[in-house]
């Protein structure tokens, strides 16, 4: 049954709590059953001779990115910098970012649902938070390597509004601060063992570098990888309480375990959602083995509310890792913060001669992206974005469910709030319980969430691999049924 919990009580100064993205956590048990379901079934793709259309609006509308995607692969390893701009047949170049739109070098626009990832939640190139960058800029210039007035406003305000933050440090990515947040529960409680919920991404470091994706593949990404740098990260399945028990047991025989690291959403946001009580009993469980419990708030930091998923779900970490929507689409989008006594072993300095867990980084906290994150943070409460964003997801949700019933399709879609999670090959919902499955289908199955992702693309619509959308606050009820009118384009092909 769903949980309807978009605002907390009061406070005891009779202050209202602050209110979240989402308006109710979904039946997870309905939702595993679908999945289950639709991984179970044949794939149910576009027809051929719609694809070969679809194909055929990449080659005659795009073609200034495919030059540039060609130009690319000539001197840019499988030609994109990062993850995200991989759009088959080949990458989108984009020209201009504006609220819910994205236009390319060849004048074809696009709802955007990609969101840079999830940090524009104010919608792209936010004008009120730009008129800010421009003015530091001016004045100041994007680094001194000194301190600056608003790495301590900054800090001050996730302090205030995280829930579980009481000091906070800012570091260049969320990869990062999943470094510094691992290291930092290593030091401070003298152990080696760190569990991660299988299938989540928690960054590229080596140690992460475990279990992504799909759960129960714990080294098979590790490419490049000695067997040492992950010789102390374990994954459990998600929601599976008894065997996260019994491994802490087992790690209390052998030193113990400094901490559970989670999406508290569930692995890759949600993905693969958790019981609507799990987070309270990773937090009782961490509690009674001494371990640490470290949220990875990367994507749920401020897009689900000021309080983060941590004040969503009334559970306090002792350490949070913050990401994305920390700087609000600008550069430089990472940070660590926690529990005053913990957070401690970061001083900085040089020459320090105390305990501490060393972190460094030139651009850290340089004055643009701190006081982007500081302008963008307070826009982002006096617009009450997250909420917005979550009556956006909502709305697309419903409707998406809809037409999926109304055509036929097996497909599965269901939203935390802001995210919402479309799912058509089920090649997400895999697991290595099945390992034949996997390897005879997960090659097929991913190439039609792709062709997916194209179909939407070619519709103007820029989702996260054919299967994730991000909502936020530019996207208005307008453009949500805009962008369900494309969708329905999209499903008919099937």
């Amino acid at each position: 049954m769903s949980t309807s919990i978009n605002t907390l009580p009061l406070l005891d100064n009779n202050v209202p709590a602050p209110a979240y993205g989402i308006s109710e956590w979904p039946d997870t048990d309905d939702i595993y059953a679908r999945l289950a379901a639709l991984v179970k079934q044949p794939i149910r793709a576009i027809r051929r001779e719609n694809m070969e259309t679809i194909l055929n609006y990449f080659q005659q509308k795009c073609n200034r990115s495919r030059r540039l995607s060609e130009q690319a692969e000539r001197i840019i390893p499988g030609g994109i910098q990062h993850n995200l701009a991989f759009n088959y047949p080949f990458p989108l170049a984009i020209a201009s970012a504006n609220g819910a739109w994205l236009t390319d070098v060849d004048g074809n626009r696009y709802i955007d649902f990609l969101k840079a990832g999830g940090p524009t939640l104010l919608g792209a190139n936010d004008e009120a938070v730009r008129q800010q960058i421009h003015a530091l800029l001016d004045s100041c210039g994007p680094l001194t390597g000194l301190l600056h007035e608003y790495e301590v406003k900054l800090a001050e305000l996730v302090c205030e509004v995280m829930p579980a933050v009481e000091m906070f440090r800012m570091l260049g990515s969320g990869t990062e601060a999943v470094m510094a947040a691992l290291r930092l529960a290593r030091a401070y409680t003298g152990r080696k063992w760190v569990i991660k919920i299988g299938g989540a991404y928690h960054g590229w470091s080596d140690q992460m570098v475990y279990g992504m994706r799909i759960p129960g593949t714990g080294r098979r990404e590790a490419v490049g990888l000695p067997r040492s740098s992950t010789a102390y990260t374990q994954e459990r399945f998600p929601n599976d309480l008894g065997a996260l028990r019994r491994t802490l047991w087992l790690n209390r025989l052998r030193g113990g375990t400094a901490a559970i690291i989670v999406e508290p959403l569930g692995p890759e946001s949600g993905t693969w959602p958790v019981q609507r009580d799990f987070n309270q009993e990773l937090r009782k469980l961490c509690s009674e083995f001494g371990a640490l419990l470290i949220f990875d708030e990367v994507v749920t930091g401020f897009r689900l509310g000021m309080g983060g998923a941590q004040g969503y779900f009334g559970v306090k970490p002792d350490i949070t890792v913050l990401g994305k929507c920390l700087t609000g689409g600008y550069p430089m989008a990472g940070g660590v913060g926690g529990r005053r006594d913990v957070m401690m072993l970061l001083a900085g300095g040089i020459g320090n001669s105390s305990k501490r867990a060393f972190v460094g980084g030139t651009l850290s906290a340089n004055p643009l992206s701190c006081a982007a994150g500081y302008f963008a943070i307070q826009e982002m409460r006096r617009t009450d974005a997250a909420v917005k964003a979550g009556h956006a997801g909502d709305r697309l949700r419903k409707g998406l469910d809809e037409i999926i019933r109304r055509l036929g399709l097996p497909y599965v879609t269901y939203n935390l709030g802001p995210i919402v999670h479309l799912q058509t090959s089920g090649v997400m919902l895999m697991s290595m319980r099945n390992p034949i499955k996997v390897m005879r289908e997960s090659g097929d199955r991913k190439h039609m969430m792709e062709e997916m992702g194209a179909a939407f693309s070619a519709h103007g619509v820029i989702t996260l691999a054919g299967s994730r959308i991000y909502t936020g606050l530019a996207d208005t009820d307008a453009v949500i049924d805009d962008a369900l009118n494309r969708f329905e384009d999209v499903l008919k092909l099937v």
